[in-house]
């Protein structure tokens, strides 16, 4: 892990078994929790470990950049991930995607941190411009204190974990 923030927040290039056991812990309640981040409940181990072995692999390719948020005994409670991997005609972009913070951890200022590491990240490698989209009104307030511009509502866009249909906003930010 390289250090982003002090004591809180870090980068993983290289993935080893505690991280990938760790963010697939948050995954996990994330998902159990009701979070429309992409999984089904009840989410598996194998699914999650499957999931972040491919992200890392794509970390290690230089497509995406991973932060992670460090509780007071190093272990990880929440991450955010930047896709910087986008089509010839869009090399400015970048994609803020899978922002989780572990139900036990939240309400601590973790999103914050890790939404201002990720834009610093992607400012550093080059992004003008990051796309998100999300389906959770705290995500929402989240986002538009940081800046970020709403852009709309696509009706149906997804799943809940519990198969409810739900809506996503898309927002935006120039960096």
């Amino acid at each position: 892990m390289t250090a982003l923030h002090p004591c809180a927040i870090c980068r993983i290039d290289r993935f080893d078994e505690r991280e990938l056991r760790e963010l697939g812990d948050v995954l996990i309640d994330c998902v159990a929790g009701g979070a429309s981040v992409s999984f089904m409940h009840p989410m598996t181990r194998a699914k999650s470990d499957a999931f972040w072995r491919d992200v890392a692999a794509s970390a290690q390719r230089g497509e995406r950049i991973v932060v992670a948020a460090l509780d007071g005994q190093g272990a990880i409670v929440g991450t955010a991930q930047v896709i910087l991997a986008q089509p010839e005609n869009q090399p400015h972009r970048g994609d803020l995607s899978k922002m989780l913070v572990h139900r036990r951890a939240r309400r601590g200022g973790i999103g914050d941190a890790l939404l201002v590491a990720a834009e610093e990240a992607a400012r550093a490698a080059g992004k003008t411009l990051l796309v998100l989209d999300t389906a959770n009104p705290e995500a929402e307030r989240l986002y538009s204190r940081h800046g970020w511009q709403r852009c709309g509502e696509i009706p149906q866009y997804a799943l809940m974990p519990d198969g409810a249909p739900c809506a996503t906003v898309i927002y935006y930010k120039e960096l």
